[in-house]
């Protein structure tokens, strides 16, 4: 606890040695086995990917200020920076998929990480299908660390890559083999790389399009054709994730929060605070923690 504030766990990839793939392959229960001092319990933000797929029990997942009760077929994917917790996983079972940014081998499965949610359900079909192809995954990587010369991180990606498109929702089909991607996906893939590098200090989207080269109209149809927003809103909402990530987990006041995400004065981070919430921050943070 840092001033009555809940500490927040940094964690770095760090696969086992000479499992150093991209990727890694565990369990739920191997989580519990392992995590003796129930760390898991406890807030984290990882600086990689997280997949589960739940194939049995029930329990319950936090991610940024959101509880998702988990089933079996429901699927979580923790994105790099989420603030998270395993609230309960004491009766779940399923496979935990560990995987660093840029792993993918398909720029268009990096669009869709930035629009799907942290948590869904799997109907039972579609469950029957993914858990073979999320074992398949799971023996390829045993076999590479048990066997290196096995070891290939193009066919890990791949299987990942075919796990991802089996479990997201509404995935659309495929395109055709050697088809390229969409150049408005590429153009928001490049627009949501910058915004997650300097959106602490640059808060137009005319900044970003001078920088990427694009005009500001580019960016709003490739954005919403990718989120169904436009430019500005997914801007402002990583902004404010961030904003609330800092008001809930650290001991800093408005003012010092102002600074760190590049507003003038607590005065304009109050007033883009409360445009998009309708809370001053103050008034969310006391919300927030006298929720039970």
């Amino acid at each position: 606890m840092e001033n009555g504030q809940p500490a927040v766990r940094q964690l770095r990839y760090a696969p086992p040695v000479g499992a150093a793939y991209g990727v890694e392959v565990l369990s739920i229960a191997a989580l519990r086995e392992t995590d003796t001092e129930r760390r898991r319990t406890r807030l984290q933000r990882p600086d990689f990917h997280v997949l589960a797929l739940i194939t049995g029990g029930s329990g319950a997942h936090e991610a940024d200020f959101r509880r998702h009760e988990l089933h079996e077929g429901s699927v979580v994917w923790i994105r790099p920076g989420t603030v998270h917790r395993w609230s309960d996983v004491e009766r779940l079972e399923g496979p935990l998929v560990l995987f660093q940014p840029g792993f993918l081998p398909d720029p268009a499965l990096e669009v869709r990480e930035a629009t799907s949610p942290t948590c869904w359900r799997l109907p039972p079909e579609i469950l029957r299908l993914a858990a073979p192809a999320a074992d398949h995954l799971g023996h390829e990587h045993r076999a590479a660390v048990r066997c290196p010369r096995l070891a290939s991180s193009a066919v890990l990606s791949h299987l990942l890559a075919a796990l991802l498109l089996r479990v997201l929702p509404g995935t659309p089909a495929p395109p055709a083999p050697g088809a390229p991607v969409s150049r408005q996906f590429e153009i928001f893939h490049a627009y949501r790389n910058e915004v997650e590098q300097h959106f602490p200090h640059r808060h137009r989207v005319a900044d970003y399009a001078r920088a990427l080269g694009y005009d500001v109209r580019t960016l709003t149809r490739a954005t919403r054709a990718a989120t169904g927003h436009g430019a500005k809103t997914f801007l402002d909402q990583r902004i404010l994730l961030e904003a609330k990530r800092l008001l809930a987990h650290s001991a800093l006041p408005a003012g010092a929060c102002a600074h760190r995400l590049g507003f003038p004065d607590a005065g304009n981070f109050t007033t883009f605070f409360r445009r998009q919430t309708g809370l001053a921050p103050t008034a969310w943070a006391a919300a927030l923690h006298q929720a039970p």
